[in-house]
């Protein structure tokens, strides 16, 4: 048996590009979750209040958990997450935007 086969453990890669219509309505959001993180060090909240109100990527990144997507899951826990957020040009039809592209990893995917 290979590791894929015996290993409890899956990783999923996902990538979103959303579009901002309000950047302020993403912000006071932002700012919303931050203010309402008890457990966030005063240090530490000001440094994030100040990065989502210059950066509406940096916001996002406050609203948009990984944790999130897997809560309601059965059977799952999660292990570890990372995600950033970042602002791009966005071309849908360059092929670098392509979703049925590959990462390079030529294994199906079992359902």
């Amino acid at each position: 048996m290979t590791s894929a086969e015996t290993s409890g453990f899956v990783r999923i890669r996902l990538e979103v590009v959303l579009q901002v219509d309000d950047e302020g309505a993403v912000t006071e959001a932002a700012l919303r979750r931050i203010a309402e993180d008890e457990g966030m060090p005063e240090a530490e909240r000001a440094h994030a209040e100040s990065a989502v109100t210059e950066d509406t990527a940096e916001a996002l990144a406050y609203l948009v958990d990984p944790f999130d997507l897997v809560r309601e899951v059965p059977g799952v826990e999660l292990q570890q997450a990372s995600w950033s957020s970042e602002r791009i040009d966005y071309d849908p039809d360059s092929p670098e935007w392509d979703l049925g592209e590959d990462d390079g990893d030529d294994e199906p995917y079992d359902d």
